[in-house]
């Protein structure tokens, strides 16, 4: 795949962290590193990234989107009292992924997976 300079940026800017991070927070995170890129031309790079499969998005409990490298699926217990993710080592639905593939002649770029509900400590606060 071709990218832009703007796109190859970004997805360099995305390697150096390890935590997914909105399009707002990834604009001031490139202007912090001199790589000045518009508001709006953070988000439909993103979403041009997102359409050739190299850049997933994931939608928080508050509404939020954020935003990481495709390099391995991950799914999460997500507490929707304090709004916590908990990150789960398993996936239980990899072996379903390469059958829906064949299936389906369906190139699969990733899945996600996220399970809501209370934890440990906002259990004990009910």
């Amino acid at each position: 795949m071709k990218r832009t300079r703007s796109q190859a940026n970004i997805v360099h800017v995305l390697k150096s962290l390890n935590n997914p991070i909105s399009a707002q927070d990834l604009y001031i995170e490139m202007k912090n590193r001199h790589l000045g890129l518009g508001l709006a031309t953070v988000y439909r790079n993103l979403e041009a990234l997102k359409l050739e499969g190299e850049v997933k998005v994931r939608q928080l409990p508050n509404g939020e989107a954020v935003y990481s490298l495709v390099h391995q699926d991950q799914h999460h217990l997500t507490c929707v009292s304090c709004g916590k993710s908990f990150l789960i080592d398993q996936c239980p639905v990899h072996d379903l992924e390469e059958k829906l593939e064949v299936a389906y002649q369906f190139k699969v770029y990733y899945h996600t997976l996220e399970f809501f509900g209370l934890c440990h400590l906002c259990q004990i606060g009910e």
